[in-house]
């Protein structure tokens, strides 16, 4: 699969049937890896993840943090964010 070919995303973000592409484990932890490399800080990114409640966002936001985490973020989930 040419990854380089297809949008991902559209006017409301990245839309799919979750667990299928796009929207499967593997892509949502690319795309949280690639937002960190596209942050292009000169530190440590900090990336804070909100989602919805559908039964879905649990592991598409741990996926995401995944990604991240590996890019080198620190990673906070906004539901456990506490100024």
């Amino acid at each position: 699969r040419s990854y380089m070919a297809e949008r991902l995303f559209g006017t409301d973000g990245v839309r799919g049937v979750a667990g299928a592409y796009p929207l499967d484990p593997p892509t949502i932890s690319r795309l949280g890896a690639a937002l960190v490399r596209t942050l292009g800080a000169d530190r440590p990114a900090r990336v804070i993840i909100g989602r919805d409640t559908r039964e879905s966002g649990e592991w598409i936001a741990h996926e995401l943090a995944r990604g991240a985490a590996r890019q080198g973020a620190s990673v906070t989930h906004a539901a456990s964010f506490s100024p």
